[in-house]
């Protein structure tokens, strides 16, 4: 059993990572010891990278730390010292040291960062800066490391000044990769574990927040500042995020879908505030909230749209607003709408999809206009009845279904579908779908599995699904 991680008090004291734990306890016997834990350090990492996105959307896993890039973000903070200056001081409220360190390139911010060396490089400095530092600094594993150390080649310096091809012939070009991702002679950009927001939009408090009630305000208006550059670009938002930052450093984030396009600010943080209510009931803003984001996280075409003077916009979009509100409620996992499948076949031609992502709801039967042609709901596999036509491939005069004769007083059909083969022998046979109504008025859908003569010489009957 060996250490794999120390802290800067048991590294003062001369104990390191890889050292045996008999050893770690025959120097310091009151050592403190935990065993490895990696689910939660993954949980407590993904948290971390949640806060840090105060600073910056883009925020990724680098290793045994976080990379952050501040691009465009640091005069927000004052510049770039100031900013880490808030970092280092929120990070030590929060019972947490952290080596940081600000480059051009994510290599060397890196290499800055292993040696513990707190330092801003100016944009034309990093070979300089990077000079003196051991070659381990870039990340090589103990072996090359050991290798270069025994060449003489013990800082990166010198390594950047060695000929490529016989480093890239003893050590494999992974080394001269690094090499050169943390000089800048080699692109590098970071995986954030969230894609950057298409809009955003915050709001920082001088004295925090701690009123669930106004954040409903603060919400909607934040959607109100985002509804601009949105109908500025025809676009409306289907996926939001609400970023909630305490000023004790933790950090809650809850995400809305959207059934269709929006930028109806006053819906949207209604949404929002059903969210919390349901979902986040133990959301607790502690000593309060000091900034508030609203991101859009993905958008779709939304055009300025006119409604009818029959209403018909109007009422397409109740349906939208219906799916939004069930899912802000209940979640929008819990939510299915069905899509078209690639089958002819009833049952295989539906499948079930979620409703922000699916295509626009069709349009409810008025009066007057035609009745669907199928049923909306099938049963779950077709019931076999009996019944009797006039000619082998006539519609049904009647039939027995669950030991009940149904008399055929109306029949709309046939509604031929070709079989699909593949899929075994009872599916591979032609289907005649019938619309009929009995003399109760109940209307079913039924269909003759088989042509009569050239498939089989007994075609049999099922019922489908029924009609409303």
């Amino acid at each position: 059993m060996r250490l794999t991680v120390v802290d800067r008090v048991a590294a003062s004291l001369g104990l390191h990572p890889g050292l045996t734990l008999a050893d770690a306890r025959a120097r310091r016997p009151e050592l403190e010891m935990l065993d490895p834990e990696p689910e939660r350090d993954e949980e407590a990492w993904t948290r971390l990278a949640g806060w840090a996105t105060r600073y910056t959307p883009l925020v990724g896993r680098d290793g045994p730390g976080l990379m952050l890039d501040i691009t465009g973000c640091a005069h927000l903070f004052g510049g770039e010292e100031a900013l880490l200056g808030d970092l280092e001081a929120r990070l030590a409220r929060r019972g947490l040291t952290a080596d940081i360190a600000v480059a051009a390139t994510p290599g060397a911010a890196r290499a800055l960062a292993r040696c513990g060396l707190r330092r801003i490089v100016p944009a034309g400095a990093t070979e300089e800066t990077l000079a003196p530092l051991p070659v381990a600094a870039l990340g090589l594993d103990e072996e090359t490391a050991a290798a270069l150390k025994r060449l003489g080649l013990k800082r990166i310096g010198q390594l950047a000044e060695m000929a490529r091809a016989p480093l890239a012939a003893r050590f494999g070009r992974e080394l001269l990769g690094l090499l050169d991702m943390a000089l800048g002679r080699r692109e590098e950009s970071i995986r954030p574990l969230r894609p950057a927001p298409v809009f955003s939009a915050e709001r920082l408090f001088a004295e925090p927040l701690r009123d669930l009630d106004a954040l409903d305000q603060v919400v909607t208006g934040l959607a109100f500042r985002l509804a601009e550059p949105l109908a500025r670009h025809g676009q409306g938002a289907r996926r939001l995020r609400l970023s909630l930052y305490r000023s004790d450093g933790a950090f809650f984030a809850v995400d809305l879908g959207l059934a269709r396009p929006s930028r109806d600010a006053e819906a949207i943080g209604r949404l929002f505030s059903s969210r919390i209510e349901a979902f986040h009931q133990g959301l607790d803003t502690g000593e309060g909230l000091d900034l508030v984001r609203l991101s859009v996280e993905e958008t779709d075409g939304l055009e300025h749209e006119q409604v009818d003077l029959d209403g018909r916009l109007a009422l397409k979009g109740e349906v939208d607003r219906l799916a939004d509100r069930l899912g802000a409620r209940l979640g929008a996992e819990t939510l299915h709408r069905l899509v078209p499948g690639d089958s002819h076949l009833p049952e295989h031609a539906a499948a079930r999809g979620a409703p922000s992502r699916a295509v626009a709801w069709p349009e409810p039967v008025r009066a007057g206009e035609a009745a669907p042609e199928r049923p909306l709901r099938l049963f779950d596999r077709p019931e076999p009845v009996e019944a009797v036509a006039e000619v082998p491939d006539g519609p049904p005069m009647r039939f027995r279904w669950r030991r009940a004769f149904r008399e055929v007083v109306r029949c709309e059909g046939p509604e031929r579908i070709a079989p699909e083969w593949w899929r075994g022998h009872e599916e591979a046979l032609t289907r005649d779908y019938f619309r009929v109504e009995d003399r109760a008025g109940r209307r079913y859908w039924l269909y003759r599995a088989g042509l009569y003569g050239s498939e089989t010489d007994r075609p049999r009957w099922y019922v489908h699904g029924l009609f409303g």
